[in-house]
């Protein structure tokens, strides 16, 4: 069966150069376009429902998963409770009419060195570690007009592999998050190819790296990506406010993450939302970065990173701001949709 990427390979030798133009092509005008942009987000927006975000949560993080790793099995089942997850996840993708697939990268779990600070015990596998096969899966809608250029949507499923962490902040609610936005744009169809992308960075090597590297090779470009994790999670100090910080390696990240700006001052989100720059590319969206894809950029409750069970076994779905995640996956989808109809900022 083919995969996604040559599906899109054998669309674009078809349909060979034909004019690329803009995002907005057929003639429509700013004002139009504008007007189109904000019917869509205004109709799929409302959809967007904390009650599901806050369900998958506590599914993927309390019960009945309460971890999500491939060294470790519920008692008496046969699967890792990755797997576990894993299958969950494609079945929440399928319910929402996308035909999700996998690949595999092989990892091992990460050791733990208890001379740390509790939040950075991971360590290098120990020697003579296992190896696991670990699965990226990937699904999306293909593009109208430009089904060649990709808006990534990505995050990482697993949690800590060193530690019984339930691992809710990190990262079952970017999971959740971008579960919802599947959901969402499940009826929308894009001008460009929207791609969600649902990793593992807890396990060594990250399988980021693998998609990136992948759609490196098959020529595909990348529109631009948005890496969701630990969406919500904040300071104690900042309880009650509702925060997201776009973190950008590149020149081109800053660029979305001043659209990110603009549009939670735009559609009232309320967010406290602030941009930070990293001087190296870091996390999934560093994978991307590093694959020769700029634009690209993580959005996240707090930078430096405020969750005080960061990496803990208390990192639990009860200590989860469903409010805070749900508002950030709004403004990811805005995010979207403008990217899809007017192209990059």
């Amino acid at each position: 069966m083919k995969t996604f990427y040559q599906v899109l390979i054998a669309i674009i030798t078809i349909a060979g150069n034909m004019a690329v133009g803009s995002a907005q092509s057929g003639g429509t005008n700013a004002a139009d376009r504008d007007k189109d942009y904000e019917a869509l987000y205004s109709s799929l927006s409302v959809k967007i429902s904390q009650d599901n975000i806050r369900n998958a949560v506590f599914y993927l993080s309390k019960d009945p998963l309460p971890r999500r790793v491939l060294n470790w099995s519920l008692p008496g089942h046969d699967h890792s409770s990755l797997e576990e997850a894993d299958v969950w996840i494609m079945q929440q993708l399928r319910s929402s009419g996308y035909a999700p697939e996998t690949d595999e990268t092989r990892v091992r779990a990460f050791g733990r060195d208890l001379s740390k600070p509790l939040s950075q015990q991971y360590a290098p596998p120990p020697e003579g570690a296992p190896w696991y096969v670990a699965r990226n899966i990937l699904a999306g809608k293909q593009g109208t007009e430009h089904p060649e250029e990709l808006i990534i949507i990505l995050a990482h499923k697993d949690s800590q592999s060193w530690i019984a962490s339930p691992g809710a902040n990190d990262n079952a609610i970017g999971t959740c998050g971008a579960l919802e936005l599947a959901r969402v744009l499940s009826a929308y169809q894009p001008k460009h190819t929207v791609r969600f992308i649902f990793c593992n960075e807890e396990h060594t090597p990250w399988t980021s790296v693998t998609a990136a590297e992948n759609i490196r090779a098959s020529g595909l470009k990348v529109l631009a990506v948005i890496n969701l994790d630990g969406i919500g999670v904040k300071a104690p100090r900042q309880a009650g406010h509702l925060t997201n910080v776009t973190r950008y390696t590149s020149a081109e990240g800053e660029r979305i993450a001043d659209l990110m700006a603009s549009l939670n001052i735009r559609h009232a989100l309320g967010l406290e939302q602030t941009k930070y720059h990293s001087e190296s590319a870091g996390d999934d969206d560093g994978s991307f970065i590093n694959a020769g894809f700029p634009w690209s950029v993580l959005n996240i409750g707090s930078m430096p990173y405020g969750d005080p069970n960061y990496h803990s076994e208390g990192d639990v779905a009860e200590n989860v701001d469903i409010k805070n995640a749900a508002v950030t996956v709004q403004l990811t989808l805005a995010a979207i949709l403008h990217l899809d109809i007017f192209g990059r900022p």
